[in-house]
């Protein structure tokens, strides 16, 4: 280009119409989600999502809980496989799922997509799986926002975060006040690594190790890409119906940090929590990465969810619905754990013993 001709946004790498090709694709998936407080209620393409609140009429006092997150590092393995359908997933599960653990209902999210250059059909299929997402959620995608950033970052980068609104009664509301001394900790299996980890798993497999991801892995029955790209599980719908049939305590999401420290932030002071590690077998994904760099368990434990993405608190007398409540919703869960006295713990979670082979 000339100096003489004159600048344009497309000339400093934004596609508008690209962009406006992108909304159109992903309309389909987006109306998937609708609830009924959403339906008919404006639509893809205004400046603000809309949500009908006089369904809360229905509360004695409701409580909003809001919560935001990302997928981290995640996003560069799809982005070198050139999968973009399954990112969404996790994006969903990261955020619905610390909604419900004070036991609130996941109302509706709203997603953020930043990219160097918008590819409409890319695009769809980030918000294709933020929709599926979605859908397991039990709420509604509201709106949205595609960001293109070229100079920023390359043709072939991006990145994706999203917030959501939930809603619970007040005197509803689980957390650390409600768990007692003999209470039972229900782990739930997790479907993976979820979205915690990446860049230590990235580091250890790739930079240490020398693995591709289109490396065929025994243990895990397919490439090693595919499983890293293994979605997040949603577990928002199986905690809410845990609420319906249960008492529950609290409910703590297995995410940065490890098991131990995202338990300890619903353990009261005074109690601890003991999680027994021979109550499960970690999937074969975290002894490769412990192996192929020589992490330390301890390191592993507090980087890595190890095979639990949920941890549900309830009373002993509470269990034996719980674990079939789970079981008919397909969820593998077991009691893990207790609650005890606090004694001369330093923490308010461990774990304990070997984990099982």
């Amino acid at each position: 280009m000339s100096e003489t001709t004159g600048a344009s946004y497309a000339s400093a790498g934004v596609d508008i119409e690209a962009g406006d090709r992108a909304v159109e694709l992903m309309k389909e998936w987006v109306k998937k989600t609708q609830r009924p407080e959403v339906a008919g209620l404006g639509g893809l393409g205004g400046f603000a999502g809309l949500f009908d609140a006089s369904a809360l009429k229905r509360f004695d006092r409701p409580l909003l809980a809001s919560a935001t997150d990302g997928v981290g590092t995640k996003v560069d393995l799809a982005r070198k496989l050139g999968v973009y359908d399954t990112i969404g997933h996790d994006l969903v599960g990261m955020v619905v799922d610390d909604i419900v653990v004070c036991g609130a209902e996941p109302l509706f999210m709203t997603d953020y997509i930043c990219v160097g250059k918008v590819h409409p059909e890319r695009v769809a299929a980030i918000v294709k799986g933020i929709a599926e997402g979605c859908v397991l959620a039990g709420c509604s995608l509201v709106g949205g926002e595609t960001a293109e950033h070229p100079g920023l970052l390359g043709a072939d980068d991006f990145d994706v975060a999203g917030a959501g609104t939930g809603v619970v009664e007040a005197d509803r509301v689980l957390g650390a006040d409600r768990i007692r001394k003999g209470d039972a900790v229900i782990a739930m299996e997790s479907s993976g690594l979820h979205s915690n980890g990446y860049s230590l798993v990235r580091h250890v497999l790739f930079d240490r190790a020398g693995m591709s991801l289109e490396q065929q892995v025994e243990e895990f029955g397919r490439t090693l890409g595919e499983e890293l790209l293994e979605p997040t599980k949603i577990y928002s719908l199986d905690c809410l119906a845990l609420i319906r049939t249960a008492e529950v305590h609290a409910f703590s999401h297995v995410t940065g940090g490890g098991l131990a420290a995202n338990l300890a932030r619903v353990v009261p002071d005074g109690l601890h929590a003991t999680v027994d590690r021979s109550t499960w077998t970690p999937g074969a994904v975290f002894d490769l990465v412990g192996r192929a760099g020589r992490v330390e368990r301890l390191e592993l434990e507090k980087t890595l969810n190890m095979g639990v993405g949920m941890i549900a608190v309830v009373p002993e007398e509470s269990v034996d619905v719980a674990l079939a409540t789970l079981a008919d919703r397909g969820v593998d869960a077991w009691v893990a754990g207790e609650i005890t006295d606090r004694g001369d713990h330093a923490t308010g979670a461990e774990l304990t013993g070997d984990y099982a082979k």
